[in-house]
């Protein structure tokens, strides 16, 4: 059965003046299952005019009470989250205990978001001059939106909206129209948890929804997470109209692996860090630099355990690996392990021969495909300069330890990287020296905390702020600076010079 996919304007589904609509199927078994609508120029006005009309209520409404809804909606997420993680699964084909873990990553988030009371506190300074105060506080910015990727439909948009709401701005939030059907509940628990209408919209589209949110004079901030020529492109044009934007691209994360490190233990992260959720995240671990003699020693252990991927329909508890996402990605992958190939780079492992009715019953058609696993990968193939987001690691061999650094620095990304050593000398230098946004030592994939802020380096990020966090609030609001003085300090009566400490 396929079921018709809405947007959510003003606390109510609304199906929009749209006649475009897009497919949107089950990655395990290429059936489909919905038609998502692909919203106007006219259905963003209307959605962007309910979050403005709004907006006055919920930016007075004290932040105390905006934190109680929140817990209401961190209770109703928690009670609801296998529900969430199936949806992600169904749409995106990931296995099930990793879009568990998607929601539990987001629901860090909300819990951070409920704290906001004492995030917005601003400071105070007595008698900077004599009779005079000066204090600041943080307030919000009005409609904000966020356009989220597919590959994290429940994790990337709670990046966004849980703060910017309980900082008291109202939003719009544009998820990927790959798995729609995650942001409706999440607007459907927020209304539940008292969120009152407006303050919270899913409009579905694609680049004719994007644009009108970027010229739209009463959006005032565009959070976007996807890949670098597009973030370019939301940066670029949103700044251009006025809007204060954070744009989170691409990536190409390298994993050293030094002499001395515990080779079991790093094949583990290589093999869940490459090959989890399909490759299909930007902080996947793309690329091993195989320094000294470890190629030679790793090698084996890498071909056998890719070779040995558990590939289920992600309902499957068992699973390691689901399908791609969609059967477009899949032939855009499959053209950079050709092009691998083709310049020379030694393939150990081809996953492309991959036959989906072993994934499991009604897998036959799904968009399925093994891992991939390449050897002397050199820096001027394409396997090695461009995001892949597919099931493909490149092993790369670098004599040294600053010959690794350098590779990395060299490239234009900066999203993720580790290195995996026992030297707590090499771990200071390299997490100092490397030009990436966030390094794990022994850690291959180094997510920050929601409390730390998640955002890289270079073309990974275009903007100054990283997402949630403490720099995640301070992208959603604006400080005001406050001076202060009370009659009995004016009575002197004009003064034409600039206030100076007295």
């Amino acid at each position: 059965m396929t079921t018709a996919i809405h947007h959510f304007i003003a606390g109510a589904h609304a199906a929009g003046t749209s006649t475009r609509a897009q497919d949107v199927f089950n990655p395990a078994t290429g059936v489909v299952t919905g038609r998502v609508a692909l919203a106007t120029a006219a259905d963003v006005d209307v959605a962007v005019a309910a979050a403005q009309a709004a907006f006055p209520a919920w930016s007075d409404t004290p932040p105390i009470r905006r934190a109680r809804v929140m817990f209401k909606f961190l209770e109703l997420v928690n009670q609801h989250k296998d529900k969430l993680a199936h949806m992600i699964t169904a749409e995106h084909g990931k296995v099930f205990t990793d879009a568990q873990g998607e929601v539990a990553r987001g629901i860090d988030i909300i819990e951070f978001a409920c704290g906001m009371p004492q995030l917005l506190k601003g400071d105070f300074s007595d008698q900077v001059s004599t009779g005079m105060d000066n204090w600041t506080l943080r307030q919000p910015l009005g409609v904000v939106a966020g356009i989220t990727p597919f590959n994290f439909p429940v994790m990337v948009p709670m990046w966004m909206f849980p703060v910017a709401i309980a900082a008291g701005n109202t939003f719009i939030l544009k998820p990927s129209p790959t798995d729609p059907s995650a942001s409706l509940l999440m607007a459907e628990l927020f209304q539940q948890a008292g969120l009152p209408d407006g303050v919270f919209n899913v409009v579905h589209g694609d680049k004719e929804a994007v644009d009108a949110l970027l010229v739209h004079p009463d959006v005032k901030a565009i959070s976007f997470v996807g890949s670098t020529p597009i973030a370019n492109y939301i940066y670029e044009t949103g700044a251009h109209h006025g809007k204060r934007v954070q744009a989170l691209g691409g990536a190409k994360n390298h994993m050293v692996v030094m002499p001395d490190a515990d080779l079991d233990q790093a094949v583990d992260a290589l093999i869940g860090a490459a090959y989890g959720s399909a490759g299909e995240r930007c902080m996947a671990i793309s690329v091993a630099v195989l320094v000294g003699d470890v190629a030679e020693r790793i090698m084996p252990k890498l071909i056998e355990r890719t070779q040995a991927l558990k590939i289920l329909n992600g309902t499957n508890l068992a699973a390691e690996m689901g399908p791609i996402v969609t059967a477009a990605a899949h032939q855009r992958i499959t053209g950079y392990i050709e092009a691998g190939q083709a310049e020379g780079a030694t393939m150990l492992v081809d996953g492309r021969g991959f036959d989906g009715a072993q994934a499991g019953e009604g897998c036959g058609k799904g968009f399925w495909m093994g891992g991939t696993l390449f050897d002397h990968v050199t820096p001027e193939m394409k396997i090695y300069k461009e995001e892949i987001f597919g099931p493909v690691l490149s092993c790369v061999r670098a004599k040294d330890f600053g010959e690794a650094v350098q590779l990395i620095n060299d490239h234009e990304f900066g999203n993720g990287t580790s290195c995996f050593t026992r030297d707590g000398n090499v771990a200071r230098e390299f997490a100092r020296r490397i030009q990436v946004g966030m390094v794990g030592i022994n850690v291959p994939i180094p997510v920050p905390m929601a409390w730390q802020g998640f955002g890289g380096w270079k073309k990974s990020l275009f903007g100054d702020m990283h997402a949630y966090g403490e720099e995640g609030v301070r992208f959603y609001t604006k400080q005001k600076s406050i001076m202060q003085r009370w009659p009995e300090s004016i009575e002197k009566g004009a003064e034409f010079v600039m206030p100076t400490a007295k």
